[in-house]
């Protein structure tokens, strides 16, 4: 039987995670004719490229990018065995990457990883911020944080809790344009819109009856917490979450629309790649957030 080459898959692996072949032997503690000679030797065993090479840029070609999973699996798979080894007689111990949105890493994770990081010393958190879907397993995270309706993949997914939607508007604004009192009258205001949540803004109501709007206006962002300023100002409607539109709402610089409809709600989910064996530091994490999460 013929070994596979795990040296290679690891490098390949590096190499896809650091976007370079330099960064990646520098990472790796490998010259960088070793990482280039590994990243050869195994597009000749599976006789396919695995690179797009150019003098600026070098991509993963339509070969590639479904083997650059495999390869973070592998590598993981190897990590968590090991850390199973040893986590009998030593504290869990590594870096984590970690991806959460934005608004709410900073809001509600940050504070955790601090108290984090007090009980586990010898973990260390590489924390990725940001309102964009990552792909948790091409760039090497170990944990995300997602804040959607989960399609279905072969991620491994524990839902935490549910996220409330508000609609809401400033007076200022609702004494210049009117009320609404249906969403389909949303289609005569301004509405400020959330880009990263594709589709229109839909609606359910307390009598089971669902309804949806196209969201247009003056001002659009990749962050919720980037409306909230035009929110205030009386530009136009926003469908916010709690933890962003939270204090405003109890400082009654913006007020509550449509109380009988409801954006549908949409979950926190913990995600993590679908090896079944994850590092002890990565469970000890997981352990850690799940519970305050919940709440």
């Amino acid at each position: 039987m013929r070994l596979p080459d795990l040296e290679a898959w690891a490098i390949f692996a590096a190499v896809v995670e650091h976007r370079s072949f330099s960064a990646a032997a520098e990472a790796v503690g490998l010259s960088k004719a070793t990482v280039s000679k590994a990243v050869s030797r195994l597009e000749a065993q599976l006789g396919v490229s695995l690179f797009h090479r150019t003098s600026r840029r070098l991509a993963l070609t339509e070969a590639g990018r479904p083997l650059a999973d495999h390869a973070a699996r592998i590598v993981q798979e190897a990590q968590a065995a090991e850390e199973t080894a040893r986590c009998g007689a030593h504290l869990p111990a590594g870096r984590v990457r970690m991806a959460a949105p934005m608004s709410f890493g900073l809001q509600n994770v940050a504070p955790l990883i601090a108290d984090f990081l007090l009980e586990y010393p010898m973990i260390e958190i590489d924390l990725h911020l940001s309102d964009a879907r990552v792909d948790i397993v091409a760039e090497g995270f170990d944990v995300a944080l997602r804040i959607a309706n989960l399609p279905d993949s072969s991620l491994r997914a524990r839902r935490l809790c549910s996220i409330a939607a508000h609609l809401v508007a400033a007076p200022a604004y609702l004494e210049r344009h009117g009320v609404p009192t249906h969403p389909a009258q949303l289609g005569e205001h301004r509405l400020l819109g959330y880009t990263n949540v594709a589709g229109p803004w839909r609606f359910q109501g307390k009598d089971g009856s669902e309804t949806s709007v196209k969201a247009s206006g003056p001002l659009s962002a990749n962050s919720g917490t980037a409306l909230l300023p035009a929110l205030v100002a009386g530009l136009g409607i926003a469908r916010l979450p709690a933890f962003i539109v939270g204090e405003a709402l109890a400082a009654g610089e913006v007020v509550e629309l449509l109380p009988d409809w409801a954006p549908p709600p949409v979950m926190l989910h913990l995600l993590t790649p679908p090896s079944a064996l994850r590092p002890a530091r990565v469970e000890a994490l997981i352990a850690f957030l799940a519970a305050p999460l919940k709440d």
